[in-house]
C-alpha cells in the first residue's frame, strides 16, 4: 500500500518558512568576513532540512536550488570561505527566491523560472570566485614531482569510516541500506566493528552498536557519496579519505596505504582534510534555537492552519480536564437521591465547578499565544534593505519580542507594523548629513517594543528622528479643506490628521512610502482588532506611534447595557467613562446636534435607540438615562442608553460568518440567561451614526 505524502505537506511548509526565517536572521547577523560557527551552522542546518524535505515530497527545483546555496554554506562554516558582504546579499536574495518557491508549491502556484534562473546564476557566480576563499585544501593542489609540478592526480578511489549512532534504526534509516546505496556505485569492500557489542542481557534490538570500514574501489565524484549520507548525516559520524594513485606521497597527502587495519573515526579524523569530514554531533548548538522557537511558536511566516504548542500547556489543559472529570463525577454522585441535607455540598460543588471551568478557559486561551516575536521577525531585513536603499544608517532595536498574543492578532497586526516601520525608516529618521548637522550621531535609531498592561498588548515603534512636523500638516490640512485657518487644535488632533484617508505631506513620491494611501488603512485593520492608535511626536527628537491592541479577538471584557428591551454589549477597552447628565450639561449646535459638556470639551450625543430603531417612549428625555462615553479612531461621544446591567466576559461569535456584516456591530454572543446581545462596535458605529446624521461627528473644537 503506497502512503500518500500530501498529508505531510503542511508540515514541511511550516518547517520550511521557519527555517527561512532562522537563515534570514543569521545572515543578516553576520559581518563581511567574520562567521560566527555557531550562527552559519543553524544557517546551514535550516537549508539542509529545506533540500532534504522538498527532496522526499518531490518539489525538485526548490531541492536544486537549494543544494547550490547549501554548498555555498558549507564552504563557509568548514572555513575554505569568508562571508564577503557580496556572498551574505546574494544569499538574502536567494532566500527570498527560496521564499517565494515554497509559497507557489504550497499555494499550486507556478514559479517564477526566470527569477530562479537568474539567482542561481548569482549563486554560481560566488561559488566560482575564489578571491575570497581561504587556502584550499592539501587535495586541490596539484603535487610536485621533482621539483616540477605534475598533472593533477586524482583519487582511485574513496575510504570511508561509517559510525552510526546508537539511535540511528529509531529513526526509519537502516546502515545496510546505506552500505548497499555505496556498493551500487562500484566494488566496495566492508569491514565491521564489532567492539561497542554490549552483553547479551544489555543488548537491545532496536539499537545500533557496530561500526564500518569501507573501501570504494571507484574513482567516483566525492558527491555521490556525500548524497547517500545525506539522510543520516545528523544519526552518525563519518569520514571520507581519498585513495590516491600507486606512487603518490601518501604521508604528505593522507593516503591510505598505512591503514589497513580497522581506523576508529577519530582517528581518521585526525588526518582528513577539514573539508570531507561529517560529524552528526554538530547539529546540536545550531538546532538548539530552532527548536526552541519551535517548541512554542506558531509556524510559518503569514497565515497558516495549525499552530504549535508548549508542551507545558498541553499539560495544563490535560491536568484541568481531569479535575472537571473529577468535579463532574462528584455532583452526579449527589444527584442520586438527592435531598436538602446535600445543598452545601451542591453549592461547593457549583464553586468548585465555576473555578475549574475558568481556569479551563484561561488554559484554552494560553494555547492560542503566541511570541510577538513571529510578527517582529521580519522586521530585522526590512530594516537592513531599506536603509542600504534610502542610504541611511539606521539601527533597529527590539524588545518584549517573547510578548504573547493570540495568534489571530499576530496574523492581522503583520502589514499595518510594517507600513508604520517603513514611515520611520523613510520620513522619520534623517540622512547621516542631516543628523551630524542636528548634533546627532550619525546612526539613527528605530525601537520596536511590544509589553503587557492591564488587559491589552501595547506596541510601540519609536524613532530618534526629525519628528512629525506638525505647521505642514496644519496647513495641508487647511489646503485640503479639513480643518479651518482659525480653528485651535492641539498637537494631538493634527497628528490624527495624518490618518484621514489619502492625507500625505510627502514632497516627492517613492516606492517607499509617500503615496498617502496607507495611514488611513492601518487605523482602520487596527480598528478592526478591537485597537487603537495615537501619536507623540517631539520636532528634531524623533516620534512615537502607540498601538494597543486586545490580548485575544476570542473573548472580550465586556460592559452589558440596556437599550429599550434589548441587551448590548460594549467592549471595556472603548469606554472612557459613564455619566448621568444634567440638564445645564446639555447643548444644541448647529449641523452638530445634540451634545454634552464633558469639563472642557463638548462631545456630539449618539441615541442608540435611533440607531437600532428601537421603540422606547420613556428615551426621550436625556437625563433620565444613561451616556456612555466612548472613544474610537481619535474621536470621542456620549452613546445614550437607558440602564448600565453588568461588566462580564463574552465569547465572540461572529456575525459574518453565521449571517452577514452588520454595520455598527462586530459579532454576538449568548448570555448566562441563554439570550443573544449583540456586540457593539465603536468605530464603526460613529461613521453609521455619523451617515445617517444622528450626531456622531468629529471632536467639536470648542472650548467652555
Amino acid at each position: 500500500m503506497s502512503i500518500d505524502m500530501a498529508q505531510f505537506h503542511q508540515v514541511f511548509f511550516e518547517e520550511s518558512f521557519e527555517g527561512l526565517d532562522i537563515m534570514e536572521q543569521g545572515l543578516l547577523g553576520m559581518d563581511g568576513g567574520a562567521v560566527d560557527p555557531e550562527e552559519v551552522n543553524a544557517i546551514f542546518r535550516a537549508a539542509h532540512s529545506i533540500k532534504g524535505g522538498s527532496g522526499t515530497f518531490g518539489f525538485t527545483e526548490i531541492s536544486d536550488f537549494t543544494h547550490v546555496m547549501e554548498t555555498l554554506l558549507d564552504e563557509m562554516r568548514d572555513g575554505r570561505r569568508e562571508a564577503t558582504a557580496d556572498a551574505v546579499n546574494v544569499l538574502l536574495q536567494s532566500v527570498d527566491v527560496l521564499r517565494e518557491m515554497l509559497t507557489a508549491a504550497q499555494d499550486g502556484g507556478s514559479t517564477d523560472r526566470e527569477r530562479v534562473k537568474q539567482q542561481h546564476a548569482e549563486l554560481e557566480r560566488i561559488l566560482a570566485d575564489k578571491e575570497g576563499g581561504a587556502e584550499p585544501s592539501v587535495l586541490a593542489e596539484t603535487p610536485v614531482v621533482d621539483g616540477a609540478p605534475s598533472v593533477e592526480l586524482q583519487p582511485v578511489g574513496w575510504k570511508v569510516v561509517f559510525r552510526p549512532h546508537q539511535h540511528l534504526m529509531r529513526t526509519g534509516n537502516d546502515p545496510l541500506r546505506i552500505i548497499r546505496e555505496l556498493a551500487s556505485l562500484g566494488e566496495l569492500e566492508a569491514e565491521c566493528d564489532v567492539a561497542a557489542l554490549p552483553e547479551f542481557a544489555e543488548f537491545e534490538p532496536e539499537d545500533s552498536y557496530l561500526s564500518w570500514q569501507l573501501r570504494l574501489r571507484e574513482p567516483v565524484d566525492k558527491a555521490q557519496i556525500d548524497d547517500i549520507f545525506e539522510w543520516v548525516e545528523d544519526d552518525c559520524d563519518f569520514a571520507i579519505v581519498p585513495i590516491m594513485p600507486e606512487g603518490f606521497d601518501s604521508e604528505n597527502a593522507g593516503e591510505e596505504t598505512k591503514a589497513d587495519a580497522a581506523v576508529p573515526a577519530q582517528a581518521v579524523a585526525a588526518t582528513e582534510p577539514p573539508v570531507e569530514r561529517r560529524v552528526g554531533e554538530r547539529r546540536k548548538q545550531g538546532d538548539r534555537r530552532q527548536g526552541d522557537r519551535r517548541g512554542s511558536g506558531a509556524g510559518s511566516a503569514g497565515t497558516s492552519s495549525s499552530i504549535r504548542v508548549d508542551i507545558n500547556k498541553i499539560d495544563s489543559l490535560i491536568n484541568m480536564v481531569g479535575e472537571l472529570v473529577i468535579t463532574q463525577s462528584m455532583l452526579g454522585m449527589l444527584g442520586d437521591d438527592f435531598d436538602m441535607s446535600r445543598v452545601e455540598r451542591l453549592r461547593e460543588g457549583l464553586t468548585q465547578l465555576e473555578r475549574h471551568t475558568r481556569e479551563l478557559q484561561e488554559s484554552v486561551m494560553q494555547i492560542r499565544m503566541v511570541p510577538i516575536s513571529f510578527s517582529f521577525s521580519r522586521f530585522p531585513r526590512l530594516v537592513h534593505d531599506l536603509s542600504s536603499k534610502l542610504g541611511k544608517n539606521i539601527e533597529l532595536k527590539m524588545s518584549g519580542e517573547n510578548t504573547e498574543v493570540d495568534k489571530t492578532v499576530i496574523e492581522k497586526i503583520g502589514d499595518p507594523l510594517v507600513h508604520l516601520v517603513r514611515n520611520s525608516l523613510d520620513h522619520g529618521i534623517e540622512t547621516p548629513e542631516e543628523r551630524v548637522a542636528a548634533g546627532k550621531p550619525e546612526m539613527g535609531t528605530v525601537h520596536l517594543g511590544a509589553s503587557h498592561r492591564g488587559g491589552n498588548i501595547v506596541i510601540e515603534i519609536r524613532d530618534d528622528g526629525r519628528g512629525l512636523p506638525r505647521d505642514k500638516i496644519f496647513n495641508k490640512a487647511i489646503e485640503r479643506g479639513l480643518v479651518k485657518p482659525d480653528d485651535n487644535l492641539s498637537d494631538k488632533d493634527i497628528y490624527d490628521l495624518i490618518f484621514q484617508p489619502g492625507f500625505s505631506t510627502a514632497e516627492q513620491v517613492s516606492d517607499v512610502s509617500g503615496r498617502g494611501v496607507g495611514m488611513d488603512v492601518v487605523r482602520r485593520n487596527i480598528n478592526e482588532l478591537g485597537g487603537a492608535i495615537e501619536i507623540d511626536s517631539t520636532p528634531g527628537q524623533g516620534s512615537a506611534i502607540i498601538i494597543r491592541l486586545p490580548l485575544t479577538l476570542a473573548i472580550l471584557d465586556g460592559q452589558t447595557v440596556r437599550i429599550g428591551d434589548e441587551t448590548y454589549i460594549v467592549p471595556l477597552v472603548s469606554i472612557i467613562e459613564s455619566i448621568q447628565i444634567h440638564e445645564d450639561m446639555l447643548s444644541t449646535v448647529a449641523g452638530r446636534g445634540e451634545t454634552f459638556k464633558l469639563r472642557e470639551e463638548y462631545l456630539p450625543i449618539v441615541r442608540m435607540h435611533e440607531v437600532f430603531g428601537i421603540e422606547n417612549p420613556d428615551a426621550r428625555n436625556l437625563t433620565d438615562g444613561i451616556l456612555v462615553v466612548v472613544e474610537g479612531e481619535g474621536r470621542k461621544c456620549g452613546l445614550f442608553v437607558d440602564d448600565l446591567l453588568g461588566q462580564q466576559q463574552v465569547v465572540i461569535k461572529s456575525l459574518e460568518a453565521n449571517h452577514r456584516k452588520v454595520d455598527g456591530l462586530s459579532g454576538a454572543t449568548i448570555l448566562g440567561d441563554g439570550s443573544v446581545a449583540l456586540i457593539l462596535d465603536i468605530p464603526g458605529l460613529m461613521r453609521l451614526a455619523k451617515q445617517r446624521g444622528l450626531n456622531a461627528g468629529a471632536p467639536l473644537a470648542l472650548t467652555a
